[in-house]
């Protein structure tokens, strides 16, 4: 299996540091972004873990997530790659996912 980052998922994992990094140290964002890259990195070995993403639904695409923390890592399987396709923060209201 091969793990690949949507332009959009390297984006919303940008706004989301940027978002909190006002409100803690540098080395407590650095925790942040590793273990949610590092939650990503685990797909490889298990990528049907996650379970359906329900507000995509609607897409058809059997976009899945699995959580870190407060943030979903939203992702589709396609062959032999795992494409994250949004790293969104769960505290903000659902219906602001992009799809």
């Amino acid at each position: 299996m091969k793990l690949v980052y949507t332009e959009q998922a390297l984006k919303s994992l940008t706004e989301s540091l940027e978002f909190i990094a006002p409100h803690v140290n540098i080395e407590t964002l650095e925790i942040i972004r590793n273990s949610i890259l590092d939650r990503a990195d685990k797909l490889i070995k298990n990528p049907s873990s996650g379970r359906r993403e329900e507000y995509l639904e609607h897409l058809g695409l059997n976009h899945r997530r699995v959580i870190e923390s407060h943030y979903k890592i939203v992702y589709r399987v396609i062959d032999r790659t795992i494409y994250i396709t949004d790293i969104f923060d769960s505290r903000q209201n659902p219906k602001k996912m992009k799809g």
